[in-house]
Order: structure tokens, then C-alpha cells, then sequence
């Protein structure tokens, strides 16, 4: 299963990813994480992304998606697996085809703004480890505190009311529309946000045929 979960900031992707890799046995693939281990591993693709990176430019699409091929080429990924962070333009889903990366599905969640702005408000996240908490939905079992490692939790900048509407914005005017495009290849899966994380995973692996 070769799939990519869509959606909104906030819109709970990454935790649907994390439950859904444990289901299905397949590893969940993070552009940022990817391109960082192919800096610091060096490999040629990661040599030609720490050039931009270290000129303070963004890394160009043709190189993301150079080191997302070298990464899929990986044995975990024989039996399929989650792209996390690209595509976030048509743009790339066209360079994705053209490196010869499809997908099985593509499930669009779909969040209202509001709820967005609401929900992104109680995140934190851990400044150790990165593990992902909610006030009301994940707490912890301490309050400020990570279960995982005991570090701090946080709330990021980019959670905070102003910031979490000009990246919706951004998301409604540059990735939203990868909803069309994958329409037209008839991979797209349409899930409604519901209650809780467990219904959202329900119906995500319903839509899958599981």
C-alpha cells in the first residue's frame, strides 16, 4: 500500500500516519526527516540539498524528490509505505510521476478551518524527543511533561492563531488542489474528521479496504 495522507495543517495527519504504519507494517516516510539523514549521511542527493540548505535557500523539488527516490529504493519500503510532506504542489505531484512514484491512495481529511485553529491551539510538542501531545485530545499523563522521555512540552510558533490561518491559507491555495489532480487518477479517498483519532482510523481503513 503506497499511499499519502492530505489535509490541512493540524488536520491530524501525522497521527493517523504513526497508527496506520503500526496496521499496515509500513514505514512512515518524512521529507524533513529524510532529507536531514541524506545530509548527514552524505549520499549525493543530500550533498546537492545541504548546498541550498547552507545558502539559506529552499531545497529545489527535483532535489526532494531525488532523495525521496533514493530512500524508497530502501528494503523497508518493498511493501509499501506513507510519504509524509510531499507532495505540497502540483508541482511535485507531476515530479513524483515523472520519477515513477504512484500512489495506491491518497486520503484527503477533511477539517474545518475553525476546528483547525482550535485544535492547533492546544498542541505541544516535547523539545527532546518531538513527541506530539493535545491539552484535551492526547494529554499527558503529566501535565508539561513528556511521557516518552520527561522532557518539557512546548507550544511551537507555528500553533499559535495568527500563524495556523496564513498556513491554511497557503494550504487551500497551493495544496488543497492535489485533490483534483489525484481525482483525476481515481486514487482519491475523501475522510471526514470524526470524534476521535480511533473513528478517524476506522474510517481512513475502511476507505483502504481493511
Amino acid at each position: 500500500m503506497k499511499l499519502i495522507l492530505l489535509g490541512a495543517p493540524g488536520a491530524g495527519k501525522g497521527t493517523q500516519a504513526d497508527i496506520i504504519k503500526q496496521k499496515l507494517g509500513i514505514p512512515t516516510i518524512s521529507t524533513g526527516n529524510i532529507l536531514r539523514a541524506a545530509v548527514k549521511n552524505g549520499t549525493p542527493t543530500g550533498l546537492k540539498a545541504k548546498a541550498f540548505m547552507d545558502a539559506g535557500q529552499l531545497v529545489p523539488d527535483e532535489v526532494i524528490i531525488g532523495v525521496i527516490n533514493e530512500r524508497l529504493q530502501e528494503s523497508d519500503c518493498a511493501n509499501g509505505y506513507i510519504l509524509d510532506g510531499v507532495p505540497r504542489t502540483v508541482a511535485q505531484a507531476e515530479a513524483l510521476e515523472q520519477a515513477g512514484i504512484r500512489f495506491d491512495a491518497v486520503v484527503a481529511l477533511e477539517v474545518p478551518d475553525q476546528r483547525i485553529v482550535d485544535r492547533m491551539g492546544g498542541r505541544r510538542v516535547c523539545e527532546h524527543c518531538g513527541a506530539s501531545y493535545h491539552v484535551i485530545h492526547i494529554p499527558p499523563k503529566t501535565e508539561g511533561v513528556c511521557d516518552a522521555c520527561g522532557g518539557a512540552l512546548v507550544q511551537r510558533k507555528d500553533d499559535s492563531p495568527e500563524t495556523v490561518l496564513s498556513r491554511l491559507e497557503v494550504y487551500h491555495k497551493e495544496t488543497e488542489p492535489l485533490k483534483g489532480f489525484y481525482e483525476a487518477r481515481g486514487v482519491l479517498k475523501t475522510v471526514e474528521d470524526l470524534p476521535t483519532v480511533e473513528d478517524t482510523t476506522q474510517a481512513i481503513l475502511k476507505v483502504l479496504g481493511y
